[in-house]
């Protein structure tokens, strides 16, 4: 199986890398935890049911907890999409339009 991200997913991450550089002064330590969520791609891509499902946001979504971001993805034929990436903190729900 392969990967691909939304467009939602793409500018979460890099919603994310900007709120790490800034907050902590540091890009290394942004470029860590992107390195860290993107690497959890491609182990949902090989292994796509070990996260939990999530129905309740949208038919067929399924998450991963990240440290403290949820990966939020759907298995689409032999693929996965990544369908958004969100710190835990938020309302999840919400964004699904729920």
């Amino acid at each position: 199986m392969a990967h691909f991200l939304s467009k939602e997913a793409e500018q979460d991450l890099d919603d994310i890398a900007y709120y790490i550089a800034n907050a902590s002064g540091s890009l290394t330590i942004a470029e860590r935890l992107i390195l860290s969520l993107t690497a959890r791609f491609s182990l949902l891509a090989r292994h796509p049911r070990l996260g939990r499902q999530r129905d309740e946001l949208r038919p067929g979504a399924r998450s991963f907890p990240v440290g403290n971001y949820i990966i939020v993805y759907a298995i689409a034929g032999t693929d996965v999409r990544i369908l958004r990436v969100i710190h835990g903190s938020r309302n999840i729900a919400a964004l699904f339009g729920d």
